[in-house]
């Protein structure tokens, strides 16, 4: 079984004992159920690299996943889309035809697509389709996110982690959303907000704009010691963390992520942002 299907059997044992779910929690798993049935039609992805040649990208600061070698059936992808943009509407307050009407034309999904994968605005394609952008990013993010999950899954082994210790995902390029200090030294593993790749980093480092400066790095952490919240004074981010050192329970990250979503709150009243959303990532790809 994989990551996804626990963790959608972790929400469905919780709803059966707690008789419903948290907006988010329902909304996520959702999406999770869309993303899985996709995962059935998703071949598995081959490697267009050798070894070398990969080790090669890596001590060069270059992430595995260009966009021009990332082939997937578009009409899976289309499918995808149109299903996540139901959800999305279902889920929010203002829902959009136009979302749900850009899933029918394949030109426009290709060209936001890609735009999105490389980091470029999408307020031109966005105001073109008369989407409102947070939407539609969130809509990509979502459909493209199997796809992306499915080739990291088989190109992480490849990677060399003690050569890749920067900012952005050694796949695909992405920022990380999340964090965790693993039960052995309490070193801390990123976590992809695009593919899920975890990959190794500094502890004492911003993992968005690179501060190092100790007097400027500081975390928050709960009652029991299990999350942090660490924020950094010069670029006003944060991430959230899990320090697996403090439990026995399976833990599964990605499902970490939305089940500590007060923390995204308590993270924005004390004056922070989510450092993976707004800016582009400095990668080289």
């Amino acid at each position: 079984m994989g990551v996804n299907e626990r963790i959608l059997e972790k929400i469905e044992g919780w709803q059966q004992e707690e008789g419903s779910l948290p907006e988010v929690v329902e909304f996520y798993r959702d999406l999770l159920r869309a993303q899985v049935e996709a995962v059935a039609y998703i071949p598995t992805p081959q490697p267009d690299a050798t070894k070398a040649e990969i080790v090669a990208q890596i001590r060069q600061g270059v992430p595995v996943l260009k966009w021009n070698a990332l082939p997937f059936d578009w009409s899976i992808f289309q499918n995808l889309f149109q299903k996540v943009a139901a959800i999305i509407n279902e889920h929010t307050d203002s829902p959009s035809d136009n979302l749900k009407a850009a899933a029918g034309d394949i030109a426009f999904l290709k060209e936001v697509t890609k735009a999105w994968y490389e980091n470029s605005s999408l307020s031109p394609l966005a105001e073109q389709q008369s989407i409102d952008e947070e939407l539609l990013e969130s809509a990509i993010h979502y459909a493209l996110k199997p796809f992306l999950a499915a080739h990291a899954e088989a190109l992480i082994g490849l990677v060399p982690q003690e050569q890749w210790r920067l900012r952005y995902c050694p796949i695909c390029g992405g920022k990380p959303d999340f964090a965790c200090l693993d039960t052995e030294k309490g070193a801390r593993w990123l976590l992809c907000s695009r593919c899920d790749t975890e990959w190794l980093f500094q502890r004492l480092e911003c993992p968005y704009c690179g501060n190092k400066d100790g007097e400027k790095l500081h975390y928050f952490s709960d009652d029991e010691g299990l999350y942090r919240l660490y924020v950094c004074q010069r670029c006003k981010s944060y991430l959230k963390a899990i320090d697996l050192r403090q439990t026995e329970s399976e833990i599964l990250p990605p499902l970490e992520r939305v089940m500590t979503a007060d923390m995204d709150r308590q993270g924005q009243e004390k004056g922070y942002r989510m450092g993976w959303v707004g800016t582009a990532s400095d990668d080289k790809r």
